[in-house]
């Protein structure tokens, strides 16, 4: 806090009475719901579209494709995938599940037309990570194992053209990785080739509720994340609306 109620009752130099509080906050801009930036990952030293990773971020932040960029286009027609309650036990997924493409389909064939996945989408998959962190407390939620997708589904995200997908679980891909000798193979492919947002840590399980009870897995989405010049990510309070 910079002023609180007791700097307001003791006088704080304004006219006619006037009181108020003001805060600050420092935080990383990935330690929430998040998008994830096109300038997040690199791969072999190229950045999305091909460009040098240097030219691209550098001690003054995403000069190109700061999240800033990305942040009044962010809206669009969303859509959820429930995989924790399609093919999960009591709608939850247990860690280290790798969500594959016969995972996703089965999910879209079990909730019907509305949750068909097509381009400019928003999609938003659900693995029941973050209900399961309520109820059993946070632990290592936020960098620990758990339920994601699996690196075979790049090609699906490629070809399906979708601009961002978003889960409720810290990582986006499966945790622990499938491979030992590498760290977030999904993101080094989805965000630097594909040029493909993704969202961590949101809060699905009142939208799945909702959509459970009438159907629609289809909405509009809007998730502006904060316009953080040259940032390579930001938080964002993303609103569905049915």
């Amino acid at each position: 806090m910079l002023d609180t109620g007791l700097d307001a009752e003791r006088g704080q130099g304004f006219p006619h009475g006037l009181g108020g509080a003001d805060d600050v906050i420092f935080m990383p801009l990935q330690a929430s719901t998040q998008w994830d930036g096109l300038g997040h990952i690199f791969d072999h030293g190229r950045a999305w579209n091909g460009r040098r990773a240097g030219d691209v971020v550098t001690s003054e932040g995403d000069r190109v494709t700061g999240i800033e960029t990305a942040a009044a286009h962010l809206a669009g027609r969303g859509v959820l995938l429930d995989v924790g309650r399609a093919v999960g036990d009591d709608g939850e997924l247990p860690d280290g599940f790798a969500i594959t493409v016969e995972h996703l389909e089965a999910t879209i064939d079990a909730q019907g037309p509305s949750a068909r996945v097509g381009r400019d989408d928003l999609l938003c998959v659900r693995t029941g990570r973050l209900a399961r962190a309520r109820r059993d407390g946070w632990g290592d939620y936020a960098g620990g194992p758990a339920p994601g997708l699996s690196f075979t589904t790049a090609d699906w995200l490629h070809r399906k053209e979708i601009a961002g997908i978003a889960t409720d679980t810290w990582g986006f891909e499966v945790r622990p990785n499938e491979f030992d000798v590498a760290f977030q193979p999904l993101h080094q492919v989805c965000i630097p080739h594909i040029g493909l947002f993704p969202g961590e840590m949101w809060d699905l399980d009142a939208l799945a509720a909702d959509c459970a009870a009438d159907g629609v897995w289809e909405f509009f989405l809007t998730a502006a994340p904060l316009p953080v010049t040259g940032a390579v990510g930001a938080p964002v309070n993303p609103l569905a609306v049915k």
